[in-house]
């Protein structure tokens, strides 16, 4: 019998089991697969981008076509924080707050940024960020970031002060790497040549063979199961959450372990699968007491469904070369809330941009699709272009759901809003360029199985009828299950989730160990 069963050990479950360990409590910790392989195919781009290696084997469908699709989930331990690309922002004040966007309100939270300002500190600390306070004059208040900024290669430093010279702020991109400028003890690599010995692009959407990259596993996890308080059971894929006969009480979860039937019991549940899949199963834990789904009594567990709508954008300066080797360094969030002065978008949110990982041309040419380009042309244009992700806040419209089959299968529906002001944030972004010798970008908007950036299935709010968790991230209809993952978020915001998410278990944890345990 455990204190606390935590479902999941990506960068909620991560967080709670990291802040809890401490505390003595005997803490359980389930996984679906076991730590990510560490071998060459890690840093392999034909592997990673050509055949989907490390990707979940399942296939979800597209419920507005009808199309099966296999999505870009990846269920080793620290989840998709695996391969993301350690981009770690916080929210601003007002996103917490109700926010008028072009397509509607997007809501507020029954939380303040000032709730979550200690968590996020925490946050930043665990996971190593490296950034400069103040590059950003639009950033929340905050102390200083833990580590200096990474420093840009020299193409990356002279588009900055570009931008900057035409009053963009163009600042440096908080990142989670044990990398330091100051402290060469920092962590177990930290030369620039490490960088250089990733290849151009083996940081952003690879696997970290040297564990570099401060994911979930990394940052949180192992240190929680060094504790000795925590047991980490992986290859177990949780199918069924069950309580007692009135209904209200979680007792027990049913998993199946390297193929055989276990269950597993404790006082506490904590469910921290990701939005999506936390939606999904508890969906499958229908029972007499619970007809539409567990903790499902306002009917909105897997509803209200947000990805941000995010588009690759290849800004191509056709007189000046690209030979940076590790790119992602830069951010721009000028237009995070709209554009002062212009006639449409003064005011109107249209969101966030930062660079990516240097693509190769064999990459662009397949993001652009059979008989676009040549590869001749392809490789050209990658060895000009600076390469940016564009992302906008979408909308939680209750259309925007989870469905599970009657065959188990995950059904995805997205309805798509604010897409003018994604394209006006882009368009932004491309005139800010043109005077520093960008004469040309080509546009790659992600597909429905993208969904790294997933939230909103299991909103946060004070009405039982409109909401599935509470602020605390308890179940309304349940006395002894949390939720402590990218689900409850009532709105997506505009930036990454993986910070907000951090910090958010983190105050969970801090409840639960005042509170609960």
């Amino acid at each position: 019998m455990y204190d606390l069963c935590i479902i999941g050990a990506g960068v909620g479950g991560g967080a709670l089991a990291h802040a809890l360990a401490p505390t003595g409590k005997r803490i359980l910790l389930l996984n679906r697969l076991g730590s990510l392989p560490r071998e060459a195919r890690n840093w392999d781009p034909e592997a990673m981008f050509t055949k989907d290696a490390y990707k979940a084997d399942e296939a979800w469908t597209d419920e507005t076509t009808g199309a099966r699709f296999r999505p870009g989930m990846y269920y080793w331990l620290g989840g998709n924080t695996k391969v993301y690309g350690s981009a770690l922002l916080r929210f601003r004040p007002q996103d917490f707050e109700p926010l008028q966007t072009l397509d509607g309100v997007s809501p507020g939270w029954p939380i303040a940024y000032a709730d979550l300002a200690p968590y996020y500190d925490r946050a930043e600390a665990a996971y190593h960020v490296h950034g400069r306070r103040g590059a950003d004059p639009f950033e929340p208040p905050a102390g200083p970031f833990p580590h200096a900024p990474i420093a840009h290669d020299p193409r990356i430093a002279e588009v900055a002060e570009g931008l900057r010279r035409q009053g963009v702020h163009a600042f440096e991109l908080p990142m989670g790497v044990q990398y330091s400028h100051e402290d060469p003890g920092d962590g177990p690599f930290i030369l620039r040549e490490t960088f250089a010995a990733m290849g151009r692009a083996a940081f952003d959407g690879y696997p970290d063979l040297l564990h570099l990259k401060a994911d979930a596993e990394v940052a949180t996890v192992a240190p929680a199961v060094a504790h000795g308080t925590v047991d980490l059971v992986t290859g177990a894929d949780v199918t069924r959450i069950v309580t007692d006969a009135s209904g209200r009480t979680v007792t027990h979860v049913e998993a199946t372990v390297d193929g055989e039937p276990v269950t597993f019991h404790a006082d506490v549940f904590a469910l921290c699968a990701g939005a999506v899949n936390s939606a999904a199963l508890l969906l499958r834990s229908a029972s007499d007491a619970h007809p539409d789904g567990l903790a499902n009594g306002s009917g909105t567990v897997g509803r209200h469904l947000m990805r941000h709508l995010t588009t690759k954008v290849y800004t191509v300066a056709s007189g000046t070369p690209n030979p940076t080797r590790f790119q992602k360094t830069l951010a721009v969030n000028d237009f995070y809330f709209g554009v002062p002065g212009h006639p449409t978008w003064d005011g109107v949110p249209l969101g966030h941009v930062h660079l990516m990982g240097k693509h190769a041309g064999w990459q662009i040419l397949q993001d652009l699709g059979p008989g676009a380009m040549t590869i001749a042309e392809a490789n050209t244009i990658a060895a000009h272009s600076v390469d940016w992700w564009a992302q906008s806040e979408d909308l939680p419209v209750a259309e925007s759901r989870v469905t599970v089959g009657a065959d188990g299968r995950i059904g995805i529906r997205y309805v798509e809003t604010n897409r003018a002001s994604h394209e006006a944030l882009i368009d932004t972004l491309v005139a800010a360029l043109e005077p520093l010798g960008f004469d040309r970008a080509l546009r790659v908007p992600m597909p429905i199985h993208v969904l790294n950036h997933q939230c909103g299935t299991l909103r946060m709010g004070t009405d039982p009828t409109a909401s599935v968790v509470d602020a605390t991230g308890r179940a309304h209809d349940l006395g002894n299950l949390y939720v402590a993952d990218a689900s409850v978020f009532p709105s997506s915001a505009a930036t990454n989730p993986t910070l907000t998410i951090a910090a958010n278990a983190f105050r969970v944890a801090a409840h639960l160990e005042a509170e609960v345990m």
